[in-house]
């Protein structure tokens, strides 16, 4: 057996990353309905061992790690400081906006009605946003327009 040099090596590596492409995510969006697009987008990838390991541990959901009012009010308050224009002015839970989480065994993206007019529109820029080989749609009232985080409702 020969062993490649390491310049051999190195160019071996380069070549390999051009096929390194995003594994597919969990994440957080909101849709700008005038320029029908996504927006501060956030989002992590799900490798199939986490998804496996959740799945042995017997954890249904696995979450990007933040809540929409928590970006929200971090990018409000940097356009405040900064003196720019923002969309992150007003209500949070007034502007389109989901999650896509990964079940047990698939992705889903969870949303308001307000989806349900758009969805096919929508489908693409989430698939192609979070690399997503195949999600449902489930729709829950929290996604609905002017529902936010349950803490937020007290």
């Amino acid at each position: 057996m020969t062993t490649l040099s390491e310049e051999d090596h190195a160019a071996q590596m380069e070549s390999m990353n051009a096929f390194d492409t995003q594994l597919p995510c969990v994440g957080i969006f909101w849709y700008d309905l005038e320029e029908k697009t996504l927006f501060s987008v956030r989002k992590k990838e799900l490798s199939p061992k986490e998804a496996e390991d959740a799945a042995e541990k017997g954890v249904p959901f696995i979450n990007y790690p933040q809540l929409h009012r928590q970006v929200w009010a971090k990018e409000y308050y940097r356009a405040q400081a900064k003196n720019i224009e923002t969309k992150f002015i007003g209500d949070y839970t007034k502007i389109p906006h989901g999650r896509v989480a990964w079940n047990i065994n698939k992705f889903i993206v969870l949303v308001g009605k307000w989806a349900e007019p758009i969805q096919d529109e929508l489908s693409e820029l989430i698939e192609q946003e979070f690399s997503l080989p195949y999600f449902e749609f489930v729709y829950d009232r929290h996604w609905d327009l002017g529902h936010g985080w349950s803490g937020d409702m007290k």
